[in-house]
């Protein structure tokens, strides 16, 4: 089986380097840190800016930018130190105002959209395989490499984000012993021309970047799994992709990790995406875990074993799903993800979600122009009142039945009474005094 994934992997990159091909070398193996302690201060890679213990960044230049092909392919590869359980690793685009040297994880003015996932293996340092790659196509980059309006605003830099706790290798792993360094992590890209045709899209839009989802302290309606972002566009935007990354967690017994739930995503009221995480025989990953540990267990599993209940397999990336939409109007837009059933027990865990969209636009859109804004709407379903939570104030909410009749209208005030209507859906118009202007459906039970 090692020798299967170790031929893939090099079937994957070899598909490049067959051909005329870039190699953009962005991370080589830097050293992540426990990341509950406190930043290090150990010495900082050539190049690199150290954003906490857990992440890494670096600037790409503008002659790595012009080199990208069509066809893009990135590398992440993870390294075996003192961390022997798994975890959750990220790569990030970030937009960072130019020629600003240096910036932080919170800075306001950086933008980030996340452009890949992972699950990192229960790993000993002592046993082979030391290392993990995780491969993803993400030609779709290409236009925002070459973007010129981008660039002109816009510092362009990757972020390898590896999390890890070292306090079980502590004691688990020989040599571990006092130790706070949890893993290695090596980012690469290649490009070719062959093969590929590139897209016209010229519009980034970030809208949910690790956006932390539970529903009992993080969420937008009280006791409901669900995430609502109001976004503003510019100018209107034709053929709309974007790009959905999510992973339930929570390791107690029952937790969201061994609990496979639908998730459903909205656009403006209307279901553009409904999927299942997980599904998959974690069996082609097995070799990567060389701790033992109670996921896979001494033997193989079946793959009806593996589908029961696995949301993601240690030692593999996540899938990022997504939808298009033909056109998305200028305007303000809402998105909502939703999991109903979600249960967090003992009020343990989280989903983290990320989207972004990209599509093409009359005009150059440079990424600060997009306005987003959570709003929390609640309760949903509801016997009488429904709440408006903001950080920009109501001017006013409408109340429409399922067939657009107008009912009730309020100005100035973030709540609204339902209860002389009778049971069935009804539609919020809802303004904020930003000018931020988007509907929403509600039960009334």
């Amino acid at each position: 089986m090692h020798k299967k994934l170790f031929f893939l992997s090099l079937l994957f990159i070899g598909l490049f380097k067959s051909q005329t091909t870039t190699m953009t070398n962005v991370i080589s193996q830097a050293t992540y840190y426990d990341g509950y302690a406190a930043t290090v201060s150990t010495p900082v890679p050539p190049g690199l800016i150290r954003l906490s213990n857990t992440r890494y960044a670096r600037k790409l230049t503008d002659a790595e930018l012009d080199s990208f092909k069509a066809k893009i392919a990135m590398r992440v590869t993870i390294g075996a130190l003192c961390d022997n359980y798994d975890r959750l690793g990220s790569v990030f685009l970030a937009m960072v105002p130019k020629n600003q040297p240096t910036y932080t994880i919170n800075d306001a003015n950086v933008k980030r959209i996340e452009i890949g996932r992972y699950i990192t293996p229960f790993m000993n340092k002592n046993r082979s395989p030391l290392e993990v790659p995780y491969t993803y196509d993400l030609s779709n980059l290409y236009n925002v490499f070459h973007d010129t309006g981008l660039r002109s605003t816009s510092d362009l830099y990757m972020e390898l984000d590896v999390f890890g706790v070292p306090y079980a290798a502590q004691t688990q792993v020989a040599g571990c012993s006092g130790r706070i360094d949890v893993f290695s992590g090596t980012l690469t890209f290649f490009s070719t021309n062959t093969g590929a045709t590139s897209t016209d899209h010229n519009s980034l839009v970030p809208i949910l970047t690790y956006s932390r989802l539970n529903n009992y302290n993080s969420t937008d309606v009280t006791g409901e799994t669900v995430r609502i972002v109001n976004f503003n566009l510019p100018t209107a935007v034709s053929n709309a992709r974007f790009f959905v990354i999510s992973t339930p967690h929570g390791a107690n017994s029952g937790g969201e990790e061994y609990v496979r739930r639908q998730n459903y995503t909205y656009m403006d009221d209307v279901q553009v995406l409904t999927y299942t995480p997980g599904g998959i025989s974690c069996e082609p990953y097995r070799v990567y875990n060389t701790q033992g540990n109670g996921i896979y267990g001494a033997t193989p599993k079946t793959f009806a074993d593996w589908t029961s209940w696995n949301n993601w397999c240690p030692g593999n990336s996540v899938p990022i799903r997504g939808f298009t939409l033909p056109t998305m109007t200028a305007g303000n837009h809402t998105l909502k993800h939703t999991i109903p059933t979600a249960v967090f027990n003992q009020q343990q865990g989280d989903v983290y979600l990320s989207v972004y969209m990209q599509g093409k636009s009359n005009a150059v859109l440079n990424v600060s122009d997009v306005k987003t804004i959570d709003v929390n709407i609640y309760p949903n379903p509801t016997s009488d009142f429904v709440n408006i939570k903001s950080k920009a104030d109501v001017a006013s909410i409408s109340l429409f039945s399922i067939d657009g009749k107008k009912l009730s209208e309020n100005y100035n005030e973030n709540r609204i009474d339902l209860s002389v209507y009778s049971t069935g859906i009804y539609f919020l118009n809802i303004v904020l005094k930003d000018g931020t202007t988007f509907k929403h459906k509600i039960i009334k039970k």
